[in-house]
């Protein structure tokens, strides 16, 4: 099969279409051959050395996919060869998604909703689940809460939107002077220009806070959030917004993603049901994976998507 490995780490050139034998569902796994890929930070993160969740290379990145059941291991309940699935598999350990096949236990894909094609499919599960995991299952958001999202127009923030208006909740998100519109097109109750206006002068007092980039950023965070309110920060924060959130009375949880048949399944409801739509920014050819990644890097709208 063709699959994108890379030698070293480095920059997107570092990225290589190579040969390599496809492999073969071990007992609870199904084979997936890969129709589309998803291409996230933590990709590039990985790829560049930042964070080495898989050690020195050679390994094949990638680990949001969506395709078509090949086969099915001993033990794989549930699918059977032709169903077409979505899932994040074997995150943080190696996916390897940027081939034509990919291997997944059962319980970490879920049944690609037909509102979905492959390419949005691959998009949704590391960006959707992280904003699921995060707001619903350690933000305990519900209906009539205040949330601020920030970087709302991201791979992430742009679902983390939609998840909480279709929660019921109040949406208040913070994007650059480019982005403001689309953040308000996809149902944002108000937007925040960061670079002309200071959120905590505007925001108001919330109950969650979304924050994708933690560090000091968070400490800013804690200031317009209610006394027993949550800050949910995807990257590490600084310790004097942990000892901060403490003294206010505030939860303070850093999340990293995890597979979720169930959150998945929760997606595809609401994809199914017209309130999450997903934004792939643009799609590329697998052997032009390490032109996705310079994309990537220029922060586009959305997603970004390798197509089979």
């Amino acid at each position: 099969m063709r699959a994108i490995t890379q030698a070293t780490v480095g920059g997107p050139e570092v990225l290589e279409l190579a040969e390599r034998p496809a492999p073969q569902p071990k007992s609870g796994e199904v084979l997936i051959r890969v129709r589309a890929a998803g291409v996230n930070p933590v990709d590039a993160a990985v790829r560049g050395g930042y964070y080495p969740l898989l050690g020195e290379p050679p390994f094949v990145l990638g680990w949001d996919v969506s395709g078509t059941v090949e086969a099915v291991g001993p033990g794989a309940n549930g699918f059977a060869p032709g169903d077409e699935v979505f899932g994040m598999p074997h995150f943080p350990a190696e996916a390897a998604a940027y081939a034509e096949f990919a291997t997944s236990p059962a319980t970490e894909v879920a049944h690609k909703p037909a509102a979905l094609d492959h390419a949005s499919a691959a998009a949704l599960p590391l960006a959707g689940l992280t904003a699921w995991q995060g707001l619903v299952t350690s933000g305990k958001l519900k209906a009539g809460d205040r949330v601020l999202i920030h970087a709302a127009a991201g791979g992430v923030g742009h679902l983390a939107v939609q998840i909480a208006k279709a929660l019921g909740a109040h949406v208040v998100a913070t994007a650059s002077p480019g982005k403001v519109e689309f953040v308000r097109s996809l149902g944002a109750d108000e937007v925040i220009d960061y670079t002309s206006s200071d959120f905590v002068a505007v925001a108001g007092q919330v109950d969650l806070v979304f924050d994708p980039l933690g560090g000091e950023h968070a400490e800013k965070s804690l200031k317009v959030l209610r006394k027993g309110g949550v800050l949910v920060a995807l990257l590490d924060p600084s310790e004097k917004a942990k000892s901060d959130a403490e003294a206010l009375g505030i939860r303070l949880e850093r999340i990293l993603v995890r597979p979720d048949r169930e959150g998945l399944e929760e997606l595809g409801r609401l994809a199914t049901a017209g309130k999450l739509k997903v934004h792939v920014a643009k799609s590329f050819a697998l052997e032009d994976a390490g032109a996705a990644h310079a994309f990537l890097a220029t922060k586009p709208r959305g997603k970004v998507v390798l197509a089979l």
